[in-house]
């Protein structure tokens, strides 16, 4: 048995069995981590638009400090 040294490996040094398990983790944990940063976009969108409507932004964090002041003071 001959040993093909000319025939150049992949580069990752990894077997294919071992690419193709490695590529679907990688695209497993990509649709994971999209999936919950899609998720996070629309729930702080939905709390606070960062594209104002034609009136501008209608409350400022700041209106609501007097509830957390009094909580503590």
């Amino acid at each position: 048995m001959a040993l093909d040294i000319d025939k150049p490996g992949p580069a990752s040094g990894l077997t294919e069995n071992e690419a193709k398990e490695f590529h679907k983790i990688f695209v497993t944990s990509f649709l994971i981590f999209t999936g919950i940063a899609v998720v996070a976009h629309f729930l702080v969108w939905q709390w606070r638009p960062w594209l104002p409507g034609p009136s501008g932004y209608q409350t400022s964090m700041l209106e609501h400090m007097h509830h957390v002041t009094a909580l503590f003071g």
